[in-house]
């Protein structure tokens, strides 16, 4: 109830990334839906080694958020909630493909950020992975939540990702402010 009352921050600059089916702005991974959570995974340059394992990029990507893209579930139960999930790498498209499908992590939308863009600077995921949440209202965008840290590991299940969103499990018994979908 507490975070769906926090403070929006409005995002006042461009983004734009690199996806399977070409240049996309912020705006556009929303999918046409009203809130997105954007991962930030580690799968880039960043990731030059994997532990005692062995192993680095491009073979790997980093071993906790590949931990964490295991866990996405089927994400038609977001998208009916008004929801999108997207991932989002400093490694290009043709890399990210291929680790998905390595994988079997097709079903995620994967974005690439191109080494101009401050977008992760800017969301607080520059030196660590993180979920940051949005939300639009009419054309303008706001970031309304981020976790990140220890608290990014508990993330995963469909409810995780809608209690981090601005309107919640959006069901009757929740607490929201007067006007929220439930």
């Amino acid at each position: 109830a507490q975070r769906r009352r926090m403070p929006w921050m409005a995002v006042e600059k461009e983004y734009e990334f690199e996806g399977p089916d070409g240049r996309a702005s912020l705006a556009d991974l929303f999918d046409d839906r009203r809130q997105l959570i954007v991962y930030r995974a580690f799968y880039g340059q960043e990731v030059i080694s994997y532990g005692e394992t062995g192993g680095s990029y491009p073979e790997r990507a980093c071993e906790g958020c590949s931990m964490v893209a295991d866990q996405v579930s089927n994400l038609a139960h977001l998208n009916a909630r008004d929801t999108t999930l997207a991932y989002a790498s400093r490694a290009p498209q043709s890399e990210i493909r291929r680790l998905q499908e390595r994988h079997g992590w097709e079903h995620i939308p994967w974005y690439s950020i191109p080494d101009d863009s401050e977008f992760d600077a800017d969301f607080d995921v520059r030196e660590y992975h993180g979920h940051n949440a949005f939300i639009r209202e009419g054309d303008r965008i706001f970031r309304t939540y981020l976790i990140s840290g220890r608290g990014d590991e508990a993330i995963g299940t469909v409810w995780s990702y809608l209690d981090m969103t601005a309107l919640g499990r959006q069901e009757e018994w929740e607490d929201s402010p007067e006007g929220y979908p439930q």
